[in-house]
């Protein structure tokens, strides 16, 4: 392998080498002052992100996972409840939803790996309360119809925005669709901090003032708990690293863009690739090719040093965790199919022409 040109899945280490004296100057600062949790950092890094997101607020939180566990909670989502969302995302989407005592109802995807509107309305019952549309790859949700359904339903849209700081549909970004909009800003994430971090954006007041107590042991001040909460808090050197980012998030979104791009141009006769419509800015998370080959083309990869990854081989319904929901392979063809044909490229801003180019050159190869 050696004889070939390493092209990493990801390579956060570039990142951190490009802003190295920003970042350790802000921790040299927090250290030093003392004020770790739910400081100004926080409160900047909030305001900033919510400005970001054209939303009213923001609310930082312990990771992505919590960040639909207390949207869930804020909006009274419990036993018996049911939450419509897909199979084709990673499991936290349904563990929040099953830990809130509610059941996750799937309905399966479109050819842009989101869930299929057209296939919701069948799915939703007396029970149902809410749709968590996933922006899965870095691209929204159709969510027009998605939110034409909830409102003729009366539902609540909470948006799976992990993979989509800063995309995109008709000039709105992604977190200010739904009631709330729940980030990730886990390390593999493109806005990301330096271990685990979460954050909400919602318009509405009384969901903010929620948000800001459940996060935190349910204070209302430091000595009066009004409700049993949690504790999952953005700490103040995380959010220094989340507002240092920030402001170069566009830019490395343009980046992963172009790379896809590239990528679409050159593979689109070999494999099945990404298109982006005119009202849309994906950015790119992840980009998913599509082959019959799959697993071969992996291999072949492998061997000319080039890292992939799958994004994901196993549908939620069909893992050992989801047995007792009472789905069978089959129920969502197009996800199963999918599953065994999908294959993530490395993409990400700090990536060489040369890499691209390895890249493009390495899959053609193979067919």
């Amino acid at each position: 392998m050696s004889k070939y040109l390493k092209v990493d899945y990801v390579n956060l280490g570039l990142q951190f080498q490009n802003l190295e004296q920003e970042i350790t100057d802000k921790f040299v600062e927090i250290s030093s002052k003392g004020s770790y949790v739910l400081g100004e950092e926080l409160k900047d890094f909030e305001e900033l992100f919510s400005e970001y997101c054209g939303t009213s607020y923001a609310v930082g939180v312990g990771n992505g996972s919590d960040a639909i566990f207390f949207s869930l909670l804020a909006l009274g989502i419990g036993n018996g409840d049911e939450v419509i969302t897909t199979p084709n995302s990673f499991i936290a989407t349904a563990w929040t939803i099953i830990n809130i005592g509610a059941k996750p109802v799937f309905v399966d995807i479109g050819d842009d790996y989101n869930i299929d509107p057209n296939k919701i309305e069948s799915a939703i019952t007396s029970n149902t309360k809410a749709i968590i549309p996933v922006h899965l790859t870095g691209k929204i949700s159709k969510m027009d119809e998605i939110l034409e359904i909830s409102k003729k339903h009366n539902l609540y849209v909470i948006e799976d925005s992990a993979q989509a700081v800063g995309a995109t549909l008709d000039d709105k970004k992604a977190g200010s669709f739904g009631i709330t909009g729940c980030f990730s800003l886990h390390p593999l994430k493109n806005l990301h901090v330096h271990g685990d971090g979460g954050m909400v954006t919602t318009n509405d007041k009384k969901i903010y003032n929620y948000l800001n107590k459940v996060r935190n042991h349910g204070l209302v001040n430091r000595d009066e708990c009004e409700f049993w909460g949690y504790n999952s808090r953005l700490d103040e050197i995380q959010a220094a690293i989340g507002k240092i980012k920030l402001p170069y998030l566009n830019q490395w979104n343009e980046k992963s863009r172009k790379i896809a791009y590239k990528y679409t141009e050159n593979l689109m006769d070999n494999v099945g690739v990404p298109i982006d419509k005119d009202n849309e800015k994906p950015v790119y998370q992840t980009y998913v090719i599509n082959t019959d080959y799959r697993d071969v083309l992996q291999n072949h990869l492998h061997k000319l040093g080039v890292e992939t990854k799958i994004h994901y081989p196993i549908p939620i319904h069909l893992q050992e965790s989801a047995k007792k929901l009472g789905y069978s392979k089959g129920d969502f063809p197009i996800t199963e199919k999918q599953s065994s044909r999908i294959l993530s490229l490395p993409i990400y801003p700090e990536m060489r022409e040369d890499q691209i180019d390895h890249v493009i050159k390495s899959v053609n190869e193979f067919f």
